[in-house]
């Protein structure tokens, strides 16, 4: 009940899930239902190495999406990232394919993100469970090409 109240706020309705693609949102569906996190982009080696660093917090439904120019097998850790983050590997047609809960802050495990990803978004800690996000959901995004399994209209 919490749940669905919390996800009606957050997305004002099931209507704004359905927007037209922009470079500066991110949507996901899945099972949970659909949710949209405004993000900003990572998409050359200098912001990716970046990333969310000295971060001090992040609002509820933003994040950070690393974009790779083709499927790899990405590793990220913590080194001076201050808050807790949710971490979606994606393959290239926008699947969800891993999912690191609440990377520890500070801390400079390497966190594989498994082959052939090609983006990665950082959420706050503990979001994928908050929403239900999980493995198999799908991304909408413009940087996903016309294979993608929820391309843009």
């Amino acid at each position: 009940m919490i749940r669905a109240a919390l996800l009606m706020i957050l997305l004002g309705g099931a209507a704004s899930a359905q927007a037209v693609c922009s470079e500066d949102v991110v949507s996901i569906r899945g099972d949970f239902g659909q949710a949209r996190f405004k993000v900003s982009i990572a998409d050359d080696p200098a912001e990716r190495a970046q990333g969310l660093m000295n971060v001090q917090s992040m609002p509820m439904m933003e994040g950070m999406l690393f974009v790779y120019e083709r499927p790899q097998s990405p590793q990220f850790w913590m080194r001076n990232t201050l808050i807790p983050l949710d971490m979606l590997f994606v393959t290239p047609d926008g699947t969800i394919t891993r999912i690191h809960k609440q990377a520890i802050p500070l801390d400079e495990t390497p966190i594989p993100g498994g082959d052939g990803v090609q983006m990665v978004l950082e959420v706050n800690g503990g979001m994928a469970d908050r929403l239900g996000i999980a493995v198999g959901d799908q991304m909408q995004h413009p940087s996903f090409n016309e294979d993608a399994v929820w391309p843009c209209e």
